[in-house]
């Protein structure tokens, strides 16, 4: 019980400064204030296209 791991300083310091890291990721990232603007949608695709609507919805769920 004396002796010490060191793995266990090196995982609680990782899990620090990822809980430090992340937060101010998502504040540079929301302070940015680039939008990038939707593309004309493709008719022929039959995949989800990248429009006003699909945006609005993904703001709504905050993806």
């Amino acid at each position: 019980m004396s002796k010490k791991d060191e793995g266990a300083n090196s995982r609680r310091d990782f899990l620090k400064m990822a809980a430090t890291g992340a937060p101010l990721a998502a504040v540079v990232v929301a302070t940015s204030g680039t939008e990038a603007a939707a593309a004309e949608p493709d008719l022929a695709s039959d995949r989800m296209q990248d429009t006003a609507h699909t945006r609005a919805y993904y703001d709504s769920t905050r993806f």
